[in-house]
């Protein structure tokens, strides 16, 4: 009799940017990121044992060459020649600058190892996730992550219920996937960005402050480091050649009203991943005055509040 194990996750927001790799085989970041868990989006994975290997997202076949190393490492530890067949679908745009890889990637790992019947720990679990996505380490736990520069898996720092009236308000300017995906940006601005090894040093130079700022929940020192790293990151991107622009005329509106937003005395502290997505922080206290001033920027902007989320939630059942 087979199982099937259906497994739900959210995706991980970095506020210090993970974007490089000190290692493309190992797959091991070459900055370290501090990151939040999404409550309020979602990926959900059924995987069951099959006869090869097949992943589908959101009803589409997806090629599995990036799932081989996880595969991999899963069935050496299983101590079986087994194969995999996943079905995967977010509640969000996939592939989009919404960290869908962070979600998805979690979510196979844990389905996966539950089908095996493998008794892993989160940080076991977190490091085989990292296999396939270095940000799917992060979403292993809910609350606030670390993933160190190098590291081999994330640790959690504070659970969900440490910061209850955090918000993170997503401007979803464009449901297009991204026309060039993180990995290739990532090699890209490597290889060609004369501002890489600046980055580099720099991202290190930003934890420090950004976990102090968790650490008292001040939620303006966090923005404040949280818009650093992500421009610096862009600035990259930019610098590389030819130059990797994700950003579209909404998203630079959206960053211009959140500067609007703070002048008038509301924590909107904006962030950006690679995509066109923006992703505000605030407190629950001022969700409703700014989702109306993003709306009234531009009414057909769909926004997608989320609170922080908690970590992976797994059923099984007999097929």
């Amino acid at each position: 009799m087979n199982t099937e194990v259906l497994c739900r996750t959210s995706p991980s927001l970095a506020l210090v940017k993970y974007w490089g790799k000190k290692s493309s085989r190992k797959n091991l970041p070459a900055t370290p990121s501090l990151a939040v868990t999404l409550g309020g989006v979602q990926t959900e994975t059924r995987v069951t044992i099959a006869e090869k290997d097949s992943i589908q997202l959101d009803g589409e076949a997806v090629a599995i060459d990036r799932f081989r190393p996880l595969f991999t490492a899963l069935r050496k530890a299983a101590g079986r020649k087994v194969h995999f067949r996943a079905e995967s679908v977010n509640d969000f745009p996939s592939s989009a600058g919404l960290a869908s890889s962070s979600s998805g990637l979690a979510a196979l790992t844990v389905a996966c190892a539950r089908v095996l019947e493998l008794d892993l720990g989160p940080e076991d679990l977190s490091s085989l996730a990292r296999l396939g996505s270095a940000s799917a380490a992060r979403s292993l736990f809910g609350g606030f992550t670390l993933l160190p520069a190098g590291g081999t898996a994330a640790r959690q720092l504070y659970g969900p219920e440490y910061w209850p009236q955090l918000r993170i308000v997503i401007a979803l300017v464009s449901h297009k996937a991204k026309p060039i995906s993180s990995r290739t940006a990532m090699e890209a601005t490597r290889d060609t960005s004369p501002y890489y090894r600046a980055w580099l040093r720099n991202a290190a130079e930003l934890l420090d402050p950004a976990l102090e700022a968790l650490d008292k929940r001040d939620i303006e020192a966090l923005g404040t480091v949280a818009r650093l790293s992500y421009s610096r990151m862009h600035a990259a991107l930019l610098a590389a050649s030819p130059p990797l622009l994700y950003w579209l005329p909404a998203t630079v509106a959206v960053i211009r009203e959140c500067r609007a937003l703070r002048e008038d005395g509301l924590s909107a502290w904006e962030t950006l991943d690679a995509g066109p997505q923006v992703k505000v922080l605030c407190l629950e206290s001022e969700v409703e005055a700014i989702s109306e001033r993003l709306q009234r920027l531009d009414p057909a902007l769909k926004l997608i509040v989320a609170s922080v989320g908690e970590g992976p939630v797994c059923e099984s059942r007999e097929l």
